[in-house]
């Protein structure tokens, strides 16, 4: 489908909780968006890019942050920069450095493009970000399978134990999906299914996304 290039940007939020597939499914609409509309078109970014910077906390302190509460985010930034994105202005994307627990050194830089892809466990949690987005999707999967993937992913490429793993899953992790993030789908535009039994329809998805596109 051809893209107008002068049109204004079309937000895309993809939440859900924290390794329910929500990088996983942001990857897959990436890709074939691109096949169909050019990479040139799209951006992508990521709430965790936004977790609040710690660099005056004790290191040895900065593990016991909840960091699946909203405080724990800078959404004001997130929601600005979704703006001058809006409005065609490049911005500088924080990083963020999981093993140390606060924002790397250096951004990122995030040029305006006709869709733009945020993923992240609290979108739409936050008011303040809740009318940045076009269309917003709820990633949903058993919590069984989410700490599984979780174990596996923060041991492998954030340095984690596996004692340390669960026990932040238990001290903040299961409370704050069920008082934050699972609240939230209610302000999702589509709930979609990431389990075994229920693989996502990513057609159903882009389709949804051509429609704004057109529109």
């Amino acid at each position: 489908m051809p893209v107008n290039k002068t049109a204004p940007a079309i937000v895309i939020a993809i939440a859900g909780a924290s390794a329910s597939g929500k990088s996983w499914l942001t990857t897959k609409i990436s890709q074939q968006l691109a096949r169909e509309t050019g990479s040139n078109q799209l951006a992508v970014m990521a709430e965790d890019a936004y977790y609040c910077d710690q660099a005056h906390v004790p290191v040895h302190l900065r593990p016991q942050t909840n960091y699946d509460h909203p405080s724990a985010f800078d959404h004001e930034l997130l929601a600005h920069h979704l703006l001058e994105l809006r409005a065609g202005r490049s911005i500088e994307m924080p990083q963020y450095d999981f093993c140390l627990h606060t924002r790397a050194p250096g951004t990122v830089t995030v040029t305006p493009a006709r869709v733009i892809l945020v993923e992240g466990i609290l979108l739409l949690s936050s008011a303040a970000l809740r009318p940045s987005f076009d269309l917003s999707i709820f990633v949903d999967a058993p919590p069984d399978i989410c700490l599984l993937r979780r174990i596996r992913r923060d041991i492998n490429e954030r340095g984690r134990t596996l004692a340390s793993v669960i026990e932040q899953y238990e001290r903040t992790v299961r409370p704050s999906y069920f008082a934050f993030i699972n609240p939230s789908r209610e302000y999702a535009d589509m709930i979609v299914a990431n389990d075994e039994q229920n693989p996502i329809n990513l057609d159903a998805i882009t389709k949804k996304i051509h429609g704004l596109l057109a529109r």
